[in-house]
């Protein structure tokens, strides 16, 4: 029913009226705010997790139903703070394939002594990055090729003396510096031991297959988490030749699966792991044969990376990225009494979407920065980083022009600590910006307490690394205000075991956040600083990054 004039009215819209034309004209929260790291805050964190990870999200999987919900609601949320649109708009697309095998592949092991069939899932996962309704090999010789690592700078090539064309690669997975800590960089896992450079090797190498053995150890997670992550849906970057480079057939074996086809071919998997940790380890054909099949749905599709700006002052043409993924693993069909299907992706990476929002809030609180700050959530970063990779490739700003990155991925809730944990440790002056902004409240850096896990090349910063940008990845540390000692890493075990990439990562009311209101704090400090300043933060003299860095820059300079 239509009201009549009510002076009540006019007060609030002159009220109103008012309050906008304090604003200023950039729509900022308050800026010029004595300490705008004050609009971190708790609450505010805790809103956008609790939102991210609800079921009506349906666990953030790109090509599922919660992509969309998740994309809306975050462009939505970048307008609100009052970030600017890239050139592009707030949505970088990313075209994607997705390649679903089937649950019917079975690995086929047969020699001399007998053969043996491995179930899908249970025993072995496999699949194919070829985008092709079907691939297979068929009796292709298996060889045992250690750690399957070709790196000169270390004197090691595991591939030495052997043709792989037409053969399965049986793999370890992380380096020989797990096994022995004077190879390689002892426990602090190189790139050569992660898993997805253990593919691309025995690509170049041109074996037919590549098998990695899973051991919960070396791998940094159990069996579960490599079937929930490579069962289902797999995407892919869309690409011209459909991936036919890569090795037909991908996948892990148990490590029951693996002694099992060892004694097959007479072997002792024990004895022969030893041997491959041995400098002059050279490649075993065992004697056995593979054979595998997967079949494929295909489908193409778009996903996207939502981009929100906050321009510079006096230097918009460099950039400070804040870079977090959005995306989990979706909802299943696999559901049970406690496992509705839901993988909610609290922890990872609900917390660090929720950081990069509030430290956004920050910025517009506070003085505009003379650089240009970007805030960008990507997607698929656990199909493979992938929309990190393609925002390296297809940058929305240049990337000789931005300054630094800094990732925020899996903020554990334990709670305040004195101490700050830098996966990478050793990387760049970045660091030293970090140790100056974490002792004014009196915390320390820590190197990574778990070096052996690759933690560095696990999330989206290292594909901006590889292009040559300075970055910075943290976690809370280890040394706990409020626990005894040895606390937060029996929550990383148990969360490990329990929650990582499974539907139990759920958020939960009585998380402690307190230590990761203190990290953002830090991380929007240290942010803040290479964003007003015309200071370049550079690698190390002994990163292995430092190359592409000065290489990007050069032309940058005239």
């Amino acid at each position: 029913m239509a009201r009549g004039f009510d002076l009540n009215d006019t007060i609030r819209a002159t009220a109103m009226l008012a309050a906008c034309l304090l604003l200023p004209s950039d729509g900022a929260l308050a800026a010029g705010s004595p300490d705008p790291a004050a609009a971190i805050t708790e609450a505010g964190y805790r809103a956008s997790i609790a939102t991210l990870a609800s079921d009506a999200f349906e666990g953030r999987k790109p090509g599922q139903p919660g992509e969309q919900k998740t994309l809306d609601w975050l462009q939505a949320e970048f307008q609100r703070i009052g970030l600017k649109p890239a050139p592009g708009g707030y949505r970088q697309d990313v075209p994607l394939v997705e390649i679903t095998a089937l649950p019917t592949a079975e690995l086929k092991v047969s020699g001399p002594a007998g053969g043996a069939v491995f179930a899908y899932a249970d025993d072995m996962v496999v699949w194919t990055r070829r985008v092709q309704p079907a691939v297979s090999v068929a009796d292709s010789p298996m060889v045992f090729v250690g750690h399957g690592i070709n790196a000169p700078e270390f004197g090691w090539n595991d591939y030495a003396g052997i043709d792989m064309h037409g053969k399965t690669a049986v793999i370890l997975v992380n380096d020989p510096g797990y096994r022995d800590a004077s190879l390689f960089k002892g426990r602090k896992m190189t790139y050569y031991g992660r898993w997805t450079y253990k593919y691309e090797e025995a690509m170049r190498q041109g074996a037919d297959a590549a098998l990695l053995v899973h051991q919960t150890g070396p791998a940094a997670y159990g069996w579960d988490v490599v079937r929930n992550s490579n069962t289902g849906p797999l995407l892919e970057p869309d690409s011209a030749d459909g991936h036919a480079g890569r090795v037909a057939i991908e996948g892990w074996m148990t490590l029951e699966t693996t002694r099992r086809i060892f004694s097959l071919a007479g072997f002792d998997f024990g004895e022969m792991e030893q041997a491959a940790t041995k400098p002059g380890f050279r490649a075993v054909p065992l004697g056995v044969s593979a054979s595998v099949a997967v079949r494929n749905a295909v489908r193409r599709a778009t996903s996207a990376n939502v981009v929100g700006v906050l321009p510079g002052s006096r230097h918009p043409e460099e950039y400070v990225v804040y870079m977090a993924h959005w995306d989990h693993f979706g909802k299943s069909l696999a559901v049970g009494p406690q496992n509705d299907g839901i993988y909610n992706g609290a922890v990872d990476n609900a917390t660090g979407v929720a950081g990069i929002l509030e430290i956004a809030k920050a910025f517009r609180a506070g003085k505009r920065p003379d650089r240009t700050v970007v805030f960008l959530a990507v997607t698929a970063e656990e199909q493979g980083l992938l929309g990190s990779a393609y925002y390296a490739q297809h940058p929305v700003f240049p990337l000789a022009m931005t300054a630094a990155a800094i990732n925020i991925d899996a903020l554990p809730p334990v709670g305040r600590t004195r101490d700050v944990e830098v996966l990478g440790f050793g990387a760049s002056q970045l660091e030293d910006y970090l140790k100056e902004a974490a002792a004014r409240t009196h915390r320390v850096l820590r190197p990574d307490s778990q070096p052996e896990k690759g933690y560095f090349f696990r999330s989206d910063h290292f594909n901006l690394s590889k292009v040559g940008v300075p970055s910075l990845y943290i976690k809370p540390g280890i040394d706990s205000i409020d626990h005894p000692a040895g606390w937060v890493e029996e929550w990383q075990h148990d969360y490990v075991a329990n929650r990582y990439h499974k539907p139990s990562d759920e958020y939960s009311a009585s998380w402690d956040v307190s230590g990761s209101i203190d990290d953002l704090r830090l991380l929007f400090e240290v942010g803040h600083r290479v964003a007003d300043e015309r200071l370049w933060p550079e690698w190390y003299a002994d990163s292995e990054f430092r190359a592409a860095r000065e290489a990007s820059r050069r032309p940058a300079a005239h």
